[in-house]
């Protein structure tokens, strides 16, 4: 499993995770709003504005917010228009970083971006310039609590899934990209919660931290998932669950 993956089970185990749920509605309004500019504002006819909708009820936003969320993606409202850009660069030692943005101002996105990789002893880079780095695939994370890895692995093994990485709370199930759909229902009619589904993609070739250097590492990941246009973060790490266990005691 990525170290990334690894760190976000044991900061959800150890309770660790922002619970701001202000700062996570913003996320989930924007996930919202670009959906229905890619489609239809209808769930039933957009498939990825479902699926958004979906992890928004999960995390108990309220059906207001959703549905002013779907009306601003239609066009309702004098709100800025919120555009969906995806950044690349280098974070500290080297590590590889693809983040996917949604934000109402590139211009600011991307001066504040380029702050933050450099306090952390990386670069932002041109479009391109780590994405080789990383192959193209659905991901799907997915509620693993009370399932052994082997029943949870003979379960979510569908067609189409090309990997599956199994953690706890969440396990996280790769898929060919045309056939995140078909996995996803596959996967909620075997019983499984998802809690998440879209496309992003994953390190061909991850670079293994620890000691300092992985603790760098995750204030730099952490950092950038903080940071309000923010949607997703790829980042090319692994690490040991010994060793991310360490720097969650301390």
């Amino acid at each position: 499993m990525s170290g990334h993956s690894k760190w976000h089970n044991i900061r959800l185990r150890k309770g660790k995770v922002d619970a701001q749920r202000g700062a996570l509605f913003t996320k989930l309004s924007k996930e919202i709003i670009l959906a229905v500019r890619g489609g239809s504002p209808d769930p039933e006819a957009n498939y990825r504005l479902k699926m958004a909708v979906e992890k928004a009820r999960a995390n108990n936003m309220p059906r207001e917010n959703i549905a002013r969320a779907i009306a601003r993606g239609g066009g309702s409202g004098n709100e800025r228009e919120i555009e969906e850009i995806r950044y690349e660069g280098y974070g500290p030692h080297g590590l590889a970083v693809v983040a996917d943005a949604a934000t109402d101002n590139r211009n600011r996105t991307a001066g504040e971006l380029r702050f933050l990789f450099q306090k952390h002893k990386g670069a932002l880079g041109e479009t391109g310039s780590v994405g080789w780095m990383f192959d193209h695939l659905g991901i799907l994370e997915l509620d693993a609590s009370g399932y052994n890895e082997d029943a949870f692995l003979e379960r979510a093994l569908l067609d189409g899934v090309v990997d599956i990485e199994f953690g706890e709370p969440t396990a996280t199930v790769y898929c060919e990209i045309e056939a995140l759909r078909s996995v996803r229902e596959g996967l909620g009619a075997a019983g499984f919660t998802v809690r998440d589904a879209y496309l992003g993609v994953r390190a061909k070739t991850p670079i293994a931290l620890e000691g300092e250097r992985l603790g760098e590492a995750l204030a730099f990941y952490d950092a950038l998932e903080e940071h309000p246009d923010i949607v997703r973060v790829f980042i090319n790490l692994d690490a040991s669950e010994a060793a991310l266990e360490a720097l969650a005691i301390g």
